[in-house]
């Protein structure tokens, strides 16, 4: 995937979903930042997955550093990755 791939879903659309996604157990945490870049944390272990996302619409494709791939869809304000179910943490 291109970098203007990456970068697909619109400045408003990224905005969006860039912040912090979290389990309800907080176990698993994702950000998703604004350059198209994830870092997943699960438990202590920081950094667990790391690599690149698109997004197109309210769709998201992940692209770990690995080259695992993924996927995900965000409706009414969930992020449902794969078989996760992740809530954004609201900014203090």
């Amino acid at each position: 995937m291109s970098e203007q791939s990456s970068l697909e879903g619109g400045a408003g659309e990224r905005a969006d979903v860039v912040g912090l996604w979290v389990t309800a157990d907080g176990h698993i945490r994702q950000e998703l930042r604004a350059d198209g870049r994830y870092d997943e944390a699960r438990g202590t272990r920081r950094s667990a997955y790391t690599g690149r996302y698109t997004l197109t619409g309210s769709h998201l494709d992940y692209v770990d550093d690995t080259g695992f791939t993924a996927t995900g869809d965000i409706r009414d304000g969930v992020l449902h990755h794969e078989h996760l179910i992740l809530y954004k943490e609201e900014q203090t």
